[in-house]
């Protein structure tokens, strides 16, 4: 009786301290690939609103793009009235600003944090020190990395930063001014929260979105500026220097880099 006793007793701790052990072991890494599993994986949490784990990426190249603001199709993020106080530049400013929510650095590495009177210095003034308003700020620059994915067998556009630029024009045509970035990740979170701040559906109210949302479904128009080459070089500054029309050039050559991507990813799935 004795030992039946005891056998019944090891028997019960057994299954209850090995229970915890079973249950982490056996958690799907499709589930949580950074969390529980036979290893850790490596993923980029700091700017990625994205869970892409670094082993599974085959393919990465990074590129550059600008939204103009003042297009026809992205007039939805510009904002409404002479103002523009409900677009996302000016909610971008509250965010910082009102808020003091989203950091805000003087450089794409990402090494010179801006403090608060930095950066309405920034966008606020122009090279002359004269005051500007925020329609005037139209552009809105983003890096991104498009990624094939293997583990979900799909190509990503992963945001990584967001950067807010004063154009030449508005900045007493001294050149285009960078008055901060900022993470994508951090501004995903905070926007996802704040209903009140979104991507206006002009013709149905109802169906207006939030940016995170905007930017995840690719809501806008974008030109690439830039992408990975061995120069480090703008598209602009490919084009030959005695082009007759730099500018339509670097425009087509755009469009053409846009094609290649498009074709990459449609090649991808041919037998």
């Amino acid at each position: 009786m004795k030992n039946l006793l005891q056998k019944f007793i090891l028997s019960l701790l057994v299954i209850v301290l090995g229970a915890p052990m079973m249950g982490t072991a056996q958690v799907a890494t499709s589930v949580t690939p950074s969390g529980f599993g036979d290893r850790q994986f490596d993923m980029d949490t700091v700017f990625s609103a994205k869970r892409i784990r670094e082993d599974d990426k085959m393919y990465q190249i990074g590129v550059w793009r600008r939204i103009d603001l003042r297009e026809k199709y992205n007039l939805a993020l510009y904002g409404q009235g002479d103002a523009k106080s409900n677009g996302i530049i000016n909610q971008i400013y509250k965010a910082v600003v009102d808020e003091n929510a989203l950091e805000v650095f003087g450089d794409e590495e990402f090494t010179q944090p801006l403090s608060i009177a930095e950066f309405q210095e920034n966008f606020w003034l122009n090279a002359t020190g004269d005051s500007i308003f925020v329609k005037q700020l139209y552009y809105l620059d983003f890096k991104e990395d498009f990624v094939f994915d293997k583990h979900h067998s799909d190509m990503v556009f992963d945001i990584k930063y967001i950067h807010l630029v004063m154009p030449s024009a508005t900045n007493s045509n001294a050149g285009q001014k960078t008055i901060g970035y900022i993470r994508y990740k951090d501004f995903f979170n905070y926007f996802k929260d704040h209903p009140e701040a979104r991507w206006i559906n002009f013709q149905n109210l109802s169906k207006s979105l939030t940016y995170d949302e905007a930017f995840e479904t690719r809501l806008f128009r974008s030109v690439v500026q830039r992408f990975t080459n061995s120069e480090d070089a703008l598209i602009a500054d490919m084009v030959d220097f005695d082009h007759p029309n730099p500018e339509l050039q670097a425009y087509m050559d755009a469009l053409a880099f846009e094609y290649k991507l498009l074709e990459f990813e449609n090649s991808l799935w041919e037998w």
